[in-house]
């Protein structure tokens, strides 16, 4: 077990590194003017906040401006994280005394640098604490500065369509591939990985991280097959369950990785984030398979979200259409799909283009439960995504519900797609799955008059220096 002095030791670095990646100027305020973090007691060279204190001092304080102060209290087992909170609000209770100072936000840490850092935070309304929600989760990380303002301008805990700081999710990306790495997680086990830890993460109540190895795994497994069977996808979890490495020894390095990638989603308010507009989680999938799962060995070619969000705009996707993606990878293309059909649709049309209009096939097991993640986050886990080779499987019109939709076949009795946007995985050299393949393919799929947008590299359209007829 690790030492007090030692874990006090870790939460005074955790917390400074975090407040400096969310935009703080971590410097004392007592010793520069663009210092906005104390220190224990450094607080106390402030006079109004040792007024308030006397010679009491919390882990942090941070300075919002100059009346208004956020008090960050921290303690060493994740068992006492309501009791850091509590301390934190005993701290901020005695600065609000005062009638020039403010502490409006407080925050519980509780951990160490071994077993992670839980998180707590609230808000000060009418002298009442809340938690502190973002898209209506509740954050599980440390808040930005900009986030700060925010609350200081609305003066109230609840905030929505807060805009997502990409650069700081596509570069957490790239560190949970390596904490994957550094746990022995083989590149192309970490897409399964991450299904199950961000499915695993969508509960109120986190998977306890302080259990045994074993007992962590089967808390994220059964979490993540739960929302699975929830969302009518139950078949595919097979494609994301995790297990622990076949030898003793290694049980340990694979749960430090699991525990370590989950504190990374928690300092990126995973469930917030998914929970907004933006289609961050595609943006996260892109970086997170470049470094890892083999993406380009199998031809997987991930289509950047600028671009899909083009395409859609550019065929104009309505909740009239009925989409198909023969080669879907995580998504992107259905989610931006099902995105440009939300303008000008009702709760009720939306709600039924998701589950009748959208379908999609990727053959990598592991790449198409990301795009069931990903679907299921925004409020799509009941879209017709599967799993499988999409030259065996060809879209009939049926009916549900009293509901015209398209149904999988192994024959195309009735079409039914209107549009298609796609990006075949670029042709192996092994492979008589050429490009042209698919774009075939999609069009059997589609009704007259239908629309398909495709990414291609030149080649396809060249043959021997020459073009084509």
């Amino acid at each position: 077990m690790a030492k007090s002095k030692d874990t006090e030791v870790d939460a005074y670095i955790f917390i400074k590194e975090n407040l400096k990646t969310l935009g703080w100027d971590v410097r004392n305020p007592a010793r520069n003017s663009f210092g906005e973090v104390y220190t224990q007691n450094e607080c106390l060279n402030h006079p109004k906040i040792k007024e308030c204190l006397g010679t009491k001092k919390p882990e942090n304080v941070v300075k919002l401006s100059e009346k208004y102060y956020w008090v960050i209290e921290a303690k060493r087992s994740h068992t006492q994280l309501e009791q850091a909170l509590d301390e934190a609000i005993d701290y901020a209770k005695l600065i609000n005394k005062s009638k020039n100072i403010k502490a409006l936000i407080v925050a519980g840490v509780a951990g160490n640098q071994t077993d992670s850092f839980l998180i707590k935070s609230r808000f000060m309304k009418n002298g009442k604490w809340f938690p502190i929600t973002i898209n209506e989760k509740e954050i599980s990380s440390l808040i930005s500065k900009e986030i700060a303002k925010i609350l200081l301008t609305i003066k109230k805990p609840n905030i929505a369509d807060v805009p997502i700081d990409e650069e700081l999710f596509l570069s957490k990306a790239e560190k949970i591939n390596q904490i994957l790495h550094l746990g022995a997680i083989n590149k192309n086990y970490r897409a399964r990985v991450i299904a199950a830890l961000l499915l695993a993460l969508i509960d109120d109540v986190p998977p306890n991280i302080d259990a045994a190895p074993s007992v962590l795994i089967d808390e994220i497994n059964s979490r993540a097959k739960r929302v699975l069977k929830q969302q009518g996808k139950g078949e595919f979890y097979n494609f994301i369950n995790i297990s622990l490495p076949p030898t003793e020894d290694n049980h340990i390095k694979f749960k430090q990785a699991l525990v370590s990638t989950i504190q990374e989603l928690n300092n990126l308010n995973i469930r917030s984030a998914m929970n907004s507009g933006a289609d961050v989680l595609g943006k996260f999938y892109e970086v997170f398979l470049k470094y890892g799962n083999g993406a380009k060995e199998i031809g997987i070619v991930l289509t950047p979200r600028h671009i899909t969000n083009w395409a859609v705009d550019t065929i104009n996707v309505t909740k009239h259409d009925y989409v198909y993606d023969p080669t879907c990878g995580t998504g992107g293309f259905l989610v931006a799909a099902f995105d440009h059909a939300k303008k000008g649709s009702t709760p009720k049309q939306i709600n039924s283009f998701k589950v009748h209009n959208l379908f999609g096939v990727e053959q990598e097991p592991e790449v198409v439960a990301l795009a069931i993640v990903n679907m299921i986050f925004r409020g799509d886990g009941k879209n017709n995504i599967v799993e499988g080779n999409c030259f065996q499987k060809s879209l009939s019109k049926t009916s549900h519900d009293g509901q015209v939709t398209a149904t999988y076949k192994k024959k195309n009795n009735d079409k039914i797609i209107t549009k298609v946007l796609m990006n075949p995985p670029f042709a192996l050299k092994s492979s008589d799955e050429k490009e042209f393949k698919f774009i075939q393919h999609a069009l059997e799929q589609m009704d007259d008059g239908g629309v398909l947008f495709s990414v291609l590299p030149v080649s396809v359209m060249f043959e021997g220096g020459q073009e084509k007829d």
